[in-house]
């Protein structure tokens, strides 16, 4: 078994659309105003509308913008970096500068427009790049 991707459900495909391309600097393959993907070499992070639940049983299925356990995380080159470029865009969504982590990495989490948790990181400790070393 593979893991392959992790879908958000949003009332705006648009808006997450824009901001993750913003803060990504990838541009995501837009299928259908309902759906679109940042497709990664290990991984996918998919975009859908609420009008997609309909598909899985019904809009009970999901809920936008309520998330509250998970933390959409990317591997970055430099989390200072990222953070010097992306300060002024992600503003107010900050939820913690960059930070090193008793597991070795650095990381800067922030919120998207529906409020889901965005981890950057760059592993910096030896153990940290070697485990991302495989």
């Amino acid at each position: 078994m593979n893991f392959v991707s992790t879908r958000i459900i949003t009332a705006d495909v648009e808006r997450l659309v824009d901001f993750y391309e913003a803060v990504t600097g990838a541009k995501l393959t837009r299928y259908t105003e309902d759906f679109a993907e940042l497709i990664t070499e290990v991984g996918t992070l998919a975009i859908g509308s609420t009008r997609t639940l309909r598909l899985f049983g019904g809009d009970h299925v999901a809920s936008a913008a309520e998330n509250r356990s998970a933390i959409v995380e990317f591997r970055v080159a430099d989390v200072d970096e990222e953070y010097r470029r992306l300060g002024g865009y992600i503003g107010g969504a900050l939820v913690q500068a960059p930070t090193t982590m008793p597991w070795g990495n650095r990381s800067l989490l922030f919120r998207d427009p529906d409020g889901n948790l965005v981890n950057f990181f760059t592993p910096v400790t030896a153990e940290a790049i070697a485990k991302f070393e495989r």
